[in-house]
């Protein structure tokens, strides 16, 4: 194992990576803005719902999260042209993380994917080539990297591949009906709009989706696989850009496929030069077993995650108790109708809560679907009236549906969700069982 991990191999994928990388952040981060994504998401809400435990987490005032988007845009130019890359591949994984955890009304996995890869590319050797630094201080130029830099963004990929596969064997993907709810909302595109309503197409995506999340990682690594599964690759990707718009998202992915191409015709086909000499050398670093301890770490508790809902009691699907950073993707569609009511505890006076009074559109929409959405509300509420010398309880009403599934009460209304801590890795009973 030793030896595999360490042994040197072509870094051609990597530093070709990188640019594409660079690329690829940079405009999600102008693209933020040009799109009015910042504007909706961290500047126009009151308050934003971060994370739990992140509440100290906030957008800076006014107009400060657009030059923080700007300053995040500049570190991607910077990591394409391989410039201070160290700092500048650093900064961007901070800079993102804290983009990341600050808010949650437009959670998506690929913004949790993209955290990960930051963190991994600041502490690869992404700018041994090809790279302002290496042509500023040729001693770094070097054409080699150890192959475990290679395997663990293959690893990484595979993790998050096959739970996306298993994740979907349920009922309502098995049987197509959550594909046609997502579908009702495209009717309106151009050209495939109405295709995208007709059931054969419904079974061609479930089934498809299901078969290309499990076998793509390795038909990419089996060379007489490998370019059919790029070319599926392609369209897969593609289809998911022009349905779902997710985003710089599947041409990351695509991008990713570099890794899978044998080094030597990365070179042909982006570098424009020959094949190289690889030494025999083994390229250890410092301390080689912690190095190793910390990329088994991070593994398991990569394959660990996703796997936390299984130890918590209910349907992850209706609770959503260990849903996120699980690379549960596309699975469900929640609405509902929550109704807070605010109790004085000295008055007893009863208030029942305008919404539209503290949240956005989208915001009202989580809160009335997502139980931990509901219990930030609460505890939002809660710190609002103690600004003003008032201690409150907090009870909320209302149903929701999961997919096609008959509207329930998801909130025990008897319960004072101001009073009440969040659970992160076990049942919040507060949340009500599904009938």
């Amino acid at each position: 194992m030793r030896h595999f991990l360490f042994k040197p191999t072509d870094n051609a994928q990597l530093i070709v990576f990188r640019v594409f990388y660079g690329i690829l952040v940079c405009a999600e981060c102008f693209g933020a803005i040009a799109t009015g994504w910042v504007k909706k998401n961290l500047i126009d809400p009151k308050f934003t719902f971060s994370f739990i435990g992140f509440e100290w987490l906030q957008p800076l005032p006014g107009n400060g999260m657009y030059f923080y988007f700007v300053v995040m845009g500049i570190m991607g130019i910077l990591i394409t042209v391989g410039y201070k890359y160290r700092y500048s591949a650093m900064a961007f994984a901070l800079l993102w993380s804290g983009a990341y955890l600050m808010q949650k009304t437009s959670y998506n996995n690929h913004y949790y994917l993209l955290m990960l890869l930051a963190y991994i590319m600041a502490f690869f050797p992404a700018h041994r080539n090809l790279s302002l630094d290496a042509k500023i201080n040729p001693k770094i130029r070097v054409d080699v990297m150890p192959n475990y830099v290679r395997w663990g963004i293959i690893t990484q990929l595979f993790i998050v591949y096959t739970y996306a596969s298993v994740a979907k064997l349920y009922g309502d993907w098995l049987d197509f009906s959550i594909i046609d709810l997502l579908m009702q909302g495209k009717k309106d595109y151009a050209l495939i709009g109405d295709v995208l309503q007709e059931k054969w197409v419904h079974k061609v995506i479930g089934i498809f989706g299901i078969l290309f999340d499990l076998l793509i990682v390795p038909a990419l690594l089996w060379k007489p696989t490998r370019k059919v599964a790029f070319g599926l690759s392609i369209f897969f990707h593609l289809f998911n850009s022009i349905v779902f718009r997710i985003g710089i998202f599947p041409y990351l992915s695509l991008a990713f496929c570099l890794f899978f191409f044998e080094p030597k015709e990365i070179r042909q086909w982006f570098l424009r030069t020959k094949e190289i000499i690889i030494p025999k050398k083994l390229l250890l670093p410092k301390y080689p077993a912690l190095l190793l301890s910390v990329l088994g770490i991070y593994m398991l508790v990569q394959l660990a995650l996703p796997l936390r809902h299984h130890t918590i009691p209910g349907d992850v699907l209706w609770t959503e108790e260990g849903h996120r950073l699980s690379w549960r993707m596309m699975l469900r569609s929640r609405g509902g109708t929550t109704r807070f009511k605010v109790v004085d505890k000295a008055t007893q006076k009863v208030t029942q809560v305008d919404l539209d009074q503290y949240l956005t559109k989208k915001q009202r929409r989580k809160v009335g679907a997502y139980p931990d959405f509901i219990w930030q509300f609460a505890q939002h509420l809660k710190k609002e009236y103690q600004k003003q010398g008032k201690e409150i309880s907090v009870f909320v009403t209302g149903k929701v549906r999961v997919n096609k599934g008959k509207a329930q009460p998801l909130i025990d209304p008897n319960v004072d969700l101001a009073a009440v801590p969040w659970k992160h890795f076990s049942h919040n009973e507060w949340i009500l069982d599904q009938e």
